[in-house]
């Protein structure tokens, strides 16, 4: 009995380690929010990156870029708000530590118009506001 509580034991490990070692990682969104992070919020030493800092805690990081409603039925990572398929036409996966190219399409995407705002993102983010509102 021992025996076959420690071989269900070691199989639930295996799957487990398994199923970790194929999902898909989100971790280049992760190095392009830590450039973003480190860029807009800084040490969140100024109001203004304080007010940023609460209200991407409020929405989650991810949907700074990243659409949370359900598309098609479903939501996917692969579902950018506006703000994240301005930066996504400049940016691949393959970029995820390419720190200068990340800082440059920011600095790109700033430039432009938010939509439904007489601001560009830079301005918005600068202001401490979130690049879009995050609808859910």
């Amino acid at each position: 009995m021992r025996q076959m509580t420690m071989l269900a034991l070691w199989l639930l490990a295996v799957s487990l380690g398994t199923v970790a070692w194929l999902s898909p990682s989100a971790s280049a969104y992760n190095d392009f929010y830590k450039v973003f992070k480190k860029k807009y919020v800084g040490d969140e030493s100024t109001p203004e990156q304080k007010k940023l800092a609460a209200a991407i805690k409020k929405v989650k990081k991810c949907n700074v870029c990243h659409d949370p409603r359900k598309i098609d039925g479903k939501v996917s990572k692969k579902n950018h708000n506006v703000y994240g398929k301005a930066l996504a036409e400049l940016l691949d996966k393959k970029d995820k530590k390419d720190i200068e190219k990340i800082t440059k399409a920011l600095e790109t995407v700033e430039k432009l118009k938010a939509p439904n705002s007489d601001k560009t993102y830079g301005e918005k983010l600068a202001e401490g506001e979130l690049p879009v509102i995050v609808e859910k």
